[in-house]
């Protein structure tokens, strides 16, 4: 049964669920704003990924509060956080974990499992491009498939189970780039830019005095759960869904109408593009009060959707073409 036909729920049972999950993720946004300022794209961004039951890859320069957001989210959603500081030496282990071989008080021995750092609900890969392929692709196999592969042994993951990984997109040296096919494994790539001048000055103001606001809890793992499987009950309409495989499907030159995505384009999103701005576009709505996606909503995450999804030729990198530019005529063209 497709989502747009799907009438088995009560609506008046929907609408009740939808409004207090409305009200909590109200206190969840305030709970945030009162220690992270001047983000709040940012900030609704990954929380729409974090509703959707996805990662999220957030590229900016140090110093913008990456990790103060994870630490936040953490303790308001009622996660358990863990970071890790990729680096070129870090291995598959570092971050899964890895078997010892101990012997016990009668002298036999056996291996025993000791869970790496992944054993979180909201892990932050910080500067995941600075690991060698072999540990990214660790991570993001166990992104995928939520579980370990550990000596023949299968370890499941914590749930919720969320990575907000992060890119420094100035120093590229010494890095190794995310293969495209991993990148696709990212629900939404948030670009973090700096704040605005009230939002700093409100910054320097809260957290350069003798007392420093705190994060506190407004929300459980559990309810995250329950708001993850009511996400994927909302209805999406049909002028919505029409809109989504047609940026999406417009992306992609052997199939575009448009000459930009056919000019400057080596290769677009795949199915899962569609599967994601369907469930972000669903987030976006219930995040700002509204029972059900509107073509806006499409509109408004394209660019965090298909951004890590396409690929400018050569040419067209050379003639100083953006991603940005084409995404841009893809939306233009939802009218």
């Amino acid at each position: 049964m497709s989502e747009v036909a799907e009438t088995t729920q009560d609506p008046s049972v929907l609408v009740a669920e939808v409004e207090a999950l409305g009200d909590r993720l109200a206190r969840v946004r305030e709970a945030i704003g009162r220690v992270i300022f001047g983000q709040e794209l940012v900030v609704e961004r990954v929380l729409i990924t974090l509703l959707s039951g996805g990662h999220v890859l957030l590229v900016g320069v140090p110093g913008l509060g990456k990790t103060k957001l994870v630490d936040t989210l953490g303790t308001v959603l009622g996660l358990d956080p863990r970071r890790v500081q990729f680096t070129p030496d870090l291995m598959p282990a570092d971050i899964l974990g890895s078997e010892v071989l101990e012997e016990g008080a009668d002298g036999k021995r056996a291996f025993r499992f000791i869970k790496g750092p992944i054993f979180c609900q909201l892990l932050m890969a910080d500067e995941i491009n600075r690991a060698s392929p072999r540990t990214q692709s660790a991570l993001l196999q166990a992104m995928q498939e939520h579980r370990v592969a550990i000596g023949g042994e299968i370890h499941t993951l914590p749930t919720p189970f969320h990575v907000l990984a992060t890119q420094n997109p100035i120093e590229q040296e010494g890095t190794y780039p995310l293969p495209e096919a991993q990148l696709d494994r990212f629900l939404l790539e948030v670009e973090v830019g700096y704040p605005d001048e009230a939002a700093e000055r409100a910054m320097l103001l809260a957290t350069t005095g003798a007392r420093e606001a705190r994060p506190v809890q407004a929300m459980s793992g559990a309810e995250l759960l329950a708001a993850q499987a009511l996400i994927r009950r909302i209805p999406v309409g049909e002028q919505v869904l029409e809109a989504i495989l047609k940026l999406v499907r417009g992306a992609r030159p052997e199939t575009s109408g448009l000459d930009t995505v056919r000019k400057h384009l080596a290769w677009g999103p795949g199915p899962r593009a569609a599967q994601a701005l369907m469930l972000a576009t669903r987030a976006r709505a219930l995040l700002d009060g509204r029972l059900a996606p509107s073509v806006d909503d499409v509109i408004a995450l394209a660019e965090p959707v298909l951004r890590h999804r396409m690929a400018l030729t050569f040419a067209a990198r050379a003639d100083g073409v953006r991603i940005s530019d084409v995404i841009e005529a893809l939306k233009d063209s939802l009218g």
